[in-house]
C-alpha cells in the first residue's frame, strides 16, 4: 500500500500563535482589507448580487444609468448633465461596492479564523492498532471511524476521537489558543480528544469517531469557507420584508414618471434611478449578510464551533437556560473533605470502605474520596483479586466492589442506598437522616456507604460557589432569562445551592430522562432553552433543546447532538453564547431602525427638491426644510443624497462586525434604547450629513452651470 507524502510536524508554537491572533484581529487588517476589497469587485456579478435584493436594484438602476449616459454623450446632450448622470451612475456603483466589501470583510474575517483551525490539520503518521494487536503507521487521512491508535507523548493525535485507554496531558493551544494543557482520560467525561493536539505526557490509546475530513471542525471550517453562505431564519424573514419595502417603492417611483408628466414636468430616468435607491432600505440591506457572517464571527473568536448560524441566532432568543452546578455555579467538582460514621463503625474503618466502593467510581467525586481515605487515613484501598466493581452511573446513582469473599461495598445517594437497606431487612441508624439532613442544609453533599446492604456512614463533598455568579445571573434576568441549576445533588442541597446562587429553578438528583422531561416541559409553554452537556448520557437532552452547547473535551454523543461546540471546554461558557446571540440580534436592531429612520430623513431631502422648482408643484417647498432646493436646486440635492446614502455604509461597518454594545437589558427597555439613539439619530443624521454634503456639492455644480 503506497503511503502518502506526510506534512513535516507542526510547529505547535507557531499555530499556537496563529491561533491567537486570528482571534484577535484589528478591525481594518491590512491583509483583509486587501482580499475584501478584491472581493467586492467580483461580487459585482449580477448572480451574486442576485442572493440580494436589495442591492440587486441598486446595481440594476446603475446599469441602467449607464446606459443613459451613453444615450446622452451620443445624442450630444449639454455637458452639465452628463457629468451629473455620470456621476449618479458612479455613486450608485459605489453603494454596491461599499455593501460588498461590507460582506467581504466580515467573510474574510472568518476565513482567517477558519485556517488558523484548517492549519491543525496536518496529514501525519498515525500507529494505528490491528485486531491482533500489531501496529501499523499509515497517513492520518487513512484513518477511519472505529479505527484504535496509539499515541505517544510527544505526538500530534491524528485525528478526532475518543481515549479508550489511558490518560495524558493534552496541549490543545493550537486549537484553542490557549497555552495552559489540559487532562484527557478514559472512562469518563473528559475523554474527547482533538485532531492537530499534541500529547505532552503518558501514552493513551484513541478510538477514531469521524471519517477523515468529517469531524465536526472540519465541517465548521467547510461552512465558514464554502462559496455560499446558509441564511438564518431570521434573516431570510427580514430580507424578504426589505425586498417587499423595496418592490413598493419601485412601483411608487414607477408611477412619478406619468404623474410628472400630467404637470408637464420631465424626470430623467437617472434622477428616478436615484430616488428609488435613497427610499429602498440600502443601509440594512447593505449590511444584513456582515452582520449575521460577523455574529458566527464573534462565536469563532470566543472558541465557539456554531454549525449554523441559526445556532448562533437562537442564543439570542433563548428563555430558559439549564446551567449544571459543578464548574458552572461552583467552582470545579465537589471534594471529599470528612467521614462520618454510624454507631458501631469505626472512623478507619469507614474511610476504608468508602475508599473500596470508590474503586470503580471514575468521577471526580469519587477519586476525591479514594484522595481522602489515603491522605487522612492511610487506608490501603486495592481490592482483591476477583473483585466484581459496579461502576457508577447516573441511573443507579451508586458505585460499589463485591469483594470474592462475597462481601458487597457500596457508596451513593443517601436516599438509595437506603432503600437497598430496607429492602435487605436492615434498620436505618437514628442519627443517619438527621445527619445527611444536616449536611444538606449546609449546601454539602452527603454520600452513603454500605456494607452489605447495612449502612455505615456518610461522606461529605464540598461545593463552593464562583466568584461573581450571582451577579452574572442577576445580568441574565434582567434580560428576562430564567436560569435553572442542574445537580444530581439531593433536594435539601440543591435548593440551599441555589439559594445562595440567586437561580430561578433547580432540578435535582438530575438523571438523563429528568433533564429531558424539564426541557419539553419548558418548549411546550412556548420557551426556547438552552443547556451544555459533555457526557454520553446528556446527548438526547442537549439534541432536544433549541440550543445545545457540547465541550471539546466531551463525548462524541453529546459532540453531534449538539449545535454548538466549545473548544475551551467551559462550562461557563454558555452564558457568554447567550450574550453573543443576543448582541447579534440587537446589532440587526439597532442597524434596522437606522435605516428605516434614514429613508424617512432622506424623503424630505429628495421629493421637495425633484418638483419644488415646477410651479404647479410649488407647495412642496414648504417640505425642504434643509433648504437644499433653494440652493443648488434639485440636482445639488439628489447628488448631496446619494453621496449620504452610499458613504453610511461603511461607516456603520464597524459597528456592523463588532456588534452594538451589549447591555443586560429586558426587550422593552432595548425597545425603547433603539428607538430613542438609532432611531432618532437615523433621523438627524442624515439632515445632518446631506446638507453638509449639499454645502460642498453646490459650489462644485455652479462651476459646472448645473446650480
Amino acid at each position: 500500500m503506497g503511503i502518502a507524502t506526510l506534512e513535516p510536524m507542526p510547529d505547535v508554537e507557531k499555530l499556537k500563535l496563529n491561533r491567537r491572533s486570528s482571534r484577535h484581529l484589528r478591525l481594518f487588517e491590512p491583509g483583509l482589507v486587501k482580499q475584501a476589497i478584491l472581493r467586492s469587485i467580483v461580487m459585482l456579478d449580477p448572480r451574486i448580487q442576485a442572493r440580494n435584493p436589495v442591492m440587486f436594484l441598486v446595481e440594476g438602476g446603475a446599469l441602467l444609468t449607464l446606459m443613459v449616459v451613453i444615450e446622452s454623450i451620443a445624442t450630444g446632450a449639454d455637458l452639465g448633465l452628463i457629468l451629473y448622470q455620470i456621476a449618479l451612475a458612479f455613486l450608485l456603483v459605489l453603494t454596491v461596492l461599499f455593501a460588498n466589501f461590507a460582506e467581504a470583510l466580515a467573510e474574510a474575517r472568518g476565513k482567517a479564523q477558519a485556517k488558523s483551525l484548517r492549519d491543525t490539520r496536518r496529514l501525519t503518521t498515525a500507529s494505528r492498532l490491528g485486531d491482533d494487536g500489531e501496529i501499523e503507521l499509515v497517513p492520518s487521512n487513512e484513518l477511519k471511524s472505529g479505527d484504535r491508535v496509539i499515541v505517544e507523548a510527544g505526538a500530534i493525535i491524528p485525528a478526532d476521537g475518543e481515549i479508550i485507554e489511558g490518560a495524558a496531558s493534552v496541549d490543545e493551544s493550537a486549537v484553542t489558543g490557549e497555552s495552559a494543557p489540559v487532562i484527557r482520560e478514559a472512562g469518563g467525561d473528559r475523554s474527547g480528544v482533538t485532531g492537530g493536539t499534541r500529547v505532552l505526557s503518558d501514552r493513551i490509546i484513541i478510538e477514531i469517531t469521524a471519517e477523515p475530513g468529517a469531524s465536526f471542525l472540519d465541517r465548521m471550517i467547510a461552512l465558514v469557507e464554502g462559496a455560499r453562505r446558509q441564511k438564518t431564519p431570521n434573516e431570510i424573514a427580514l430580507a424578504i420584508i426589505l425586498a417587499a419595502f423595496s418592490i413598493v417603492f419601485l412601483i411608487v417611483t414607477a408611477s412619478l414618471y406619468p404623474m410628472a408628466r400630467f404637470f408637464d414636468v420631465t424626470l430623467d430616468v437617472p434622477t428616478l434611478v436615484a430616488l428609488l435607491v435613497c427610499l429602498i432600505p440600502t443601509t440594512i440591506g447593505g449590511l444584513l449578510a456582515a452582520i449575521g457572517i460577523a455574529g458566527m464571527d464573534r462565536a469563532l473568536q470566543a472558541n465557539l464551533v456554531a454549525k449554523s448560524g441559526k445556532a448562533v441566532e437562537v442564543a439570542g432568543d433563548v428563555d430558559t437556560l439549564l446551567l449544571d452546578k459543578t464548574g458552572t455555579i461552583t467552582l470545579g467538582n465537589r471534594r471529599a473533605t470528612r467521614f462520618t460514621p454510624m454507631p458501631g463503625v469505626d472512623e478507619h474503618e469507614l474511610a476504608r470502605l468508602a475508599a473500596l466502593a470508590s474503586l470503580a467510581d471514575l468521577t471526580p467525586e469519587g477519586k476525591s474520596v479514594l484522595e481522602l481515605a489515603r491522605r487522612d487515613f492511610a487506608v490501603d484501598s486495592n481490592a482483591p483479586d476477583g473483585s466484581q466493581f459496579i461502576e457508577f452511573s447516573a441511573q443507579t446513582r451508586s458505585s460499589g466492589v463485591n469483594l470474592p469473599g462475597g462481601l458487597s461495598i457500596r457508596k451513593g445517594a443517601p436516599d438509595t442506598l437506603a432503600k437497598a437497606a430496607l429492602a435487605a431487612g436492615h434498620e436505618i441508624p437514628e442519627n443517619y437522616q438527621p445527619i445527611v439532613d444536616a449536611i444538606a442544609r449546609d449546601g454539602s453533599t452527603p454520600l452513603a456507604v454500605s456494607r452489605d446492604g447495612q449502612i455505615v456512614g456518610v461522606v461529605t463533598l464540598e461545593d463552593i460557589l464562583k466568584p461573581g455568579i450571582q451577579e452574572r445571573f442577576l445580568r441574565l434576568k434582567r434580560m428576562g432569562l430564567r436560569v435553572v441549576m442542574v445537580t444530581g445533588d439531593n433536594p435539601l442541597t440543591a435548593r440551599s445551592i441555589a439559594d445562595r446562587a440567586g437561580v430561578d429553578d433547580f432540578i435535582a438528583q438530575a438523571t438523563p430522562e429528568a433533564k429531558l422531561a424539564y426541557i419539553r416541559s419548558e418548549q411546550a409553554g412556548g420557551k426556547l432553552v438552552a443547556m451544555m452537556g459533555d457526557g454520553t448520557n446528556d446527548a438526547p437532552a442537549l439534541a432536544q433543546a433549541d440550543l445545545g452547547v457540547a465541550m471539546n473535551s466531551g463525548t462524541q454523543a453529546a459532540k453531534e447532538a449538539s449545535n454548538m461546540v466549545d473548544l475551551d471546554s467551559d462550562p461557563t461558557k454558555l452564558i457568554e453564547v447567550v450574550e453573543i446571540g443576543k448582541q447579534l440580534l440587537m446589532t440587526r436592531g439597532a442597524l434596522t431602525t437606522f435605516s428605516i429612520a434614514n429613508d424617512l430623513a432622506k424623503y424630505f431631502a429628495v421629493i421637495p427638491a425633484m418638483f419644488v422648482e415646477f410651479a404647479p408643484l410649488s407647495s412642496l417647498r414648504a417640505l425642504d426644510v434643509m433648504g437644499l432646493a433653494s440652493r443648488g436646486g434639485h440636482q445639488s440635492a439628489i447628488l448631496s443624497a446619494v453621496i449620504f446614502n452610499a458613504v453610511i455604509i461603511p461607516l456603520l461597518i464597524p459597528i456592523a462586525i463588532k456588534g452594538v454594545a451589549y447591555r443586560p437589558v429586558g426587550a422593552s427597555a432595548l425597545l425603547r434604547r433603539n428607538l430613542l439613539f438609532y432611531g432618532l439619530g437615523g433621523v438627524v443624521a442624515p439632515f445632518l450629513g446631506i446638507k453638509l454634503i449639499d454645502w460642498i456639492v453646490d459650489p462644485i455644480l455652479s462651476v459646472l452651470g448645473l446650480a
